[in-house]
């Protein structure tokens, strides 16, 4: 059975990954998780999204659904 932490890096790695290309809704990444780990609990996958959302790696986007995607940087938070 994986850690919080685990599923936190392969999360993560998906979304950084295909940045600009696809977007990852909550349960995609759930199933993402559950094919790499089949014996994995409901509560983790969900634990890894709320610390993921809560330490700013990830932030919720909404476009006809809810997404996963890394924060954008705005042009003036380039100076």
């Amino acid at each position: 059975m994986p850690t919080v932490e685990e599923v936190m890096d392969l999360m993560f790695k998906m979304v950084e990954r295909d940045a600009g290309q696809k977007k990852y809704k909550p349960m995609d990444l759930t199933k993402a998780t559950k094919e790499r780990w089949p014996d994995v609990d409901r509560k983790t996958p969900k634990a890894a999204i709320k610390e993921l959302v809560e330490s700013g790696k990830l932030v919720y986007t909404y476009f006809g659904g809810s997404f996963l995607e890394i924060p954008h940087r705005e042009g003036a938070a380039n100076d």
